[in-house]
């Protein structure tokens, strides 16, 4: 089971940054997201994001969701874009950082398996 608590203050934190545009989309994908609806708040982010593709805050949130559903590689995607989108930015980079932990722990247990 992965670790839903942090990476919903992740998120909470993030938004707040957000677009207004698609503001109303990330909002609820994190009401979903805090009730552990993970393919919803997905669906709500991916949303936000065609509504405004330069939302670093919902790439961010977006990329959370993803890595809820084991989707490293495209999580992994969505923390670069967002971090290209806004450079710097302490929330996407925390959240990139632990998902790089995580990701560097998930492939060196996967390596040791015959």
């Amino acid at each position: 089971m992965l670790v839903f608590v942090p990476l919903v203050s992740a998120l909470l934190g993030a938004a707040s940054v957000g677009s207004v545009k698609s503001g109303p989309e990330v909002e609820f994908g994190i009401d979903v997201a805090e009730k552990g609806l993970w393919h919803e708040a997905r669906f709500r982010f991916e949303k936000a994001i065609l509504i405004n593709p330069k939302d670093a805050a919902a790439l961010n949130d977006l990329a959370v969701a993803l890595e809820q559903e084991g989707e490293f590689a495209k999580a992994r995607e969505a923390y670069e874009k967002a971090l290209k989108l806004r450079p710097g930015d302490t929330y996407i980079q925390q959240n990139f950082d632990l998902f790089r932990e995580a990701d560097d722990k998930r492939n060196r247990k996967s390596k040791k398996k015959p």
